[in-house]
């Protein structure tokens, strides 16, 4: 019976995986008091932004976990050289002029701490997609023992495999490129904190099965396993920032 069902999971199995797209993940938490201005203030700058040609961030406010209130993504391109190229620059140097000619509050006032790092990820618009269609997000960040990276990667590609063969959502996976110590993040991406806690039908022998299918021991075996790759992690509950919001 076992066979037949991981069989059927298998044949509808679709990975998640990371491509070379980058992104500057934004961690801030506000000045006391100042969350709903810093909101306002990232809300406009996102308008400013789209109106010179560039992309609004994607944003998330903290739930539950980390010490940030909110969670800015923003895309930046293919490469470095692209994000970096005259015309973007002289983009973005246009809408920061625009933004500071109408807002009469720095925006760096309202931040009391900020947390910068550069990560490659899925592309745009797969992204996109997953922030426009969910609204409640799993975020895990990771740093790897000595000489356990690569294998933590992997980690992260088995739990996503495990995840679909239960008809769990899958993880976007991105992997550090330069700026904070984390080294890998994962963001799971939910309806709301009843989609993120179901539990499948599956038996726990047959979770037994689909996990040692993926390369784990044991259903139970996951998260200890994880934890000897890694040298600390953060996980934080967070909810959607819309642009009307």
């Amino acid at each position: 019976m076992i066979a037949v069902i991981l069989a059927s999971l298998f044949a509808t199995l679709t990975s998640v995986t990371p491509s070379d797209y980058l992104y500057k993940f934004v961690m801030v938490r506000a000045a006391p008091g100042r969350l709903l201005e810093l909101i306002d203030a990232y809300h406009h700058a996102g308008s400013s932004s789209a109106a010179f040609g560039e992309v609004r961030p994607f944003i998330m406010r903290h739930s539950q976990g980390d010490q940030w209130d909110l969670l800015l993504i923003h895309p930046l391109g293919p490469s470095l050289a692209e994000y970096h190229a005259p015309e973007r620059v002289s983009r973005r140097a246009a809408a920061n002029a625009s933004l500071q000619e109408e807002s009469e509050t720095a925006l760096e006032s309202l931040i009391a701490w900020q947390e910068d790092v550069i990560v490659a990820g899925p592309p745009e618009e797969v992204v996109a997609a997953a922030f426009a269609d969910f609204s409640y997000y799993h975020v895990e960040m990771l740093v790897a023992l000595p000489g356990k990276l690569d294998e933590l990667t992997r980690e992260r590609h088995l739990e996503n495999q495990y995840s679909a063969l239960l008809g769990r959502p899958e993880n976007l996976i991105f992997t550090r490129r330069g700026g904070a110590a984390w080294q890998v993040i994962t963001i799971g991406f939910y309806r709301d904190i009843q989609h993120f806690a179901e539990r499948t039908d599956h038996t726990d022998e047959e979770r037994d099965a689909i996990a040692q299918s993926v390369g784990f021991a044991a259903r139970d075996r996951i998260g200890t396993y994880l934890r000897t790759l890694i040298s600390y992690h953060h996980d934080t509950l967070a909810g959607a920032v819309r642009p009307n919001d």
